[in-house]
């Protein structure tokens, strides 16, 4: 998970190919005759989709990817869910995100990046678990993109899956655990994990604003709880989504530190930053650092705001 109510919780064949067949349109340009940005933005887990008005009002466009199993029609907020819930059939309704893994993902971003780089310029922008696929569409079309932004996320290099990087000593502060007390469903019973977003039980709440975003109001951790989907892939963080040297790592890369991130711990970011670095001595990590927590509050968005702003104007 990343910004509040924008980005997340951790994290099609024939539609590319007729991008690909389609003539390419000329890019739009800017203000100074510069070929207009497109931020491609990957959401965390439990994300929905979704651009930003701050980016697009100062010349960039910005659009989000709609994950499979994300978007509107998926089912995933369903009468079960709505108040008073139904939490016994939450507890055994099937996910419409079993068996959707990271390939699916990768697919799906894919297709965006292709139509967006018809237009100018593609950065893209991963939050969280999000930096599984990022890594991942990079390998796929390194041409397309002219700079990867991993925004707290994952980056996995040495290792080949998010879930291992949990299980490092880089790790050991993680308060992700203390997200299961929102848990609705056995995984293996769904095909997904469901967390209940919209609980009131005032101590897994407490934890969840702790471990999520200590740094946001009450009023920002409702909006952001109230926009997360609660249904997840249990296969993208157990997938191996590794960058390669001669494709991903090709292209230049940023990290946005989040200085009080208790999710993925600031050792543990750092941990991702030092192995890309070796994979490519000659094209390192520009590193940032935000004081914010996981999911960045209103001021930890803005400061990523500039950031992303003077990227798209390098």
């Amino acid at each position: 998970m990343t910004t509040m109510t924008r980005r997340g919780l951790l994290g099609a064949a024939a539609g590319a190919a007729a991008v690909i067949a389609t003539p390419a349109a000329a890019p739009a340009e800017g203000r100074r005759g510069r070929a207009v940005t497109t931020f491609v933005l990957v959401t965390g887990a439990n994300g929905a989709s979704s651009g930003d008005a701050e980016l697009t009002l100062r010349g960039h466009r910005t659009v989000g990817v709609e994950l499979p199993g994300h978007g509107a029609a998926a089912g995933q907020f369903r009468r079960s869910y709505q108040a008073p819930q139904d939490l016994a059939a939450l507890a055994t309704e099937r996910s419409p995100m079993a068996g959707i893994t990271l390939d699916d993902y990768v697919a799906a971003t894919v297709t965006v990046v292709r139509r967006a780089a018809r237009l100018g310029p593609v950065i893209l922008w991963g939050g969280s678990m999000g930096g599984a696929t990022v890594s991942r569409v990079a390998n796929e079309v390194p041409r397309l993109i002219s700079r990867l932004v991993y925004s707290s996320a994952f980056c996995c290099v040495d290792l080949p899956a998010i879930g291992d990087y949990l299980q490092t000593p880089e790790a050991a502060g993680t308060l992700i655990l203390e997200l299961g007390g929102a848990s609705l469903a056995d995984p293996a019973v769904i095909g997904a994990t469901r967390t209940n977003f919209r609980t009131n039980d005032a101590t897994v709440l407490a934890k969840m604003k702790e471990a999520l975003c200590a740094d946001a109001t009450e009023a920002e951790f409702m909006a952001m709880l109230n926009a997360s989907q609660p249904d997840e892939s249990t296969q993208v963080p157990l997938a191996d989504a590794r960058g390669h040297k001669d494709t991903w790592g090709t292209i230049p890369r940023t990290y946005i530190r989040h200085t009080r991130d208790r999710l993925i711990p600031l050792p543990l970011q750092d941990r991702m930053i030092a192995e890309a670095d070796r994979l490519t001595p000659h094209n390192r990590f520009d590193v940032r650092s935000v004081a914010t927590s996981h999911a960045a509050d209103g001021a930890g968005w803005a400061a990523s705001v500039e950031i992303l702003d003077e990227l798209a104007r390098r």
